[in-house]
């Protein structure tokens, strides 16, 4: 792995940051919070059952997070990128060939609506942007 000291660990902090608070706010009353819990049939006491552990669930997302964007900057390192633009790219690109086939293809098999989908796959494409705009950007 020889790319990955060219990985610049603060970028890829602020850009799990960054999608930590696009998921934050893109599953608030200000956007998508009604939409989503009535897409997925939720009741007051399944509500209530997540919050109880939504401490480890958003420690989990953030981990996760963490791994996606250091992934992303190897792929920055790895490719020599240089413009913003390139990076926005590359979160489209890596948002259309992983993250929205595989949560299209979760969504189908759950038996979940696609609303559903529509809703997870647009806040995973915002931050996919945003985190190679900054991995590159950086």
């Amino acid at each position: 792995m020889q790319y990955l000291h060219f990985i610049n660990i603060w970028a890829v902090i602020v850009s799990a940051v960054v999608a930590f608070a696009v998921g934050a706010l893109w599953y608030s009353p200000l956007l998508f919070a009604k939409q989503w819990m009535q897409a997925h049939g939720y009741t007051p006491e399944k509500l209530a059952a997540m919050q109880k552990q939504a401490r480890r669930d958003y420690a989990v997302s953030f981990v996760c997070f963490l791994v996606t964007a250091a992934v992303m900057g190897l792929l920055v390192a790895i490719t020599h990128m240089s413009n913003v633009i390139a990076g926005i790219k590359l979160g489209v690109l890596c948002w259309v060939g992983f993250a929205g086939t595989l949560g299209l293809t979760s969504t189908l098999y759950s038996g979940k609506p696609l609303k559903v989908f529509a809703i997870d796959a647009g806040s995973q494409l915002v931050y996919f942007i945003l985190m190679g705009a900054i991995l590159v950007g950086w």
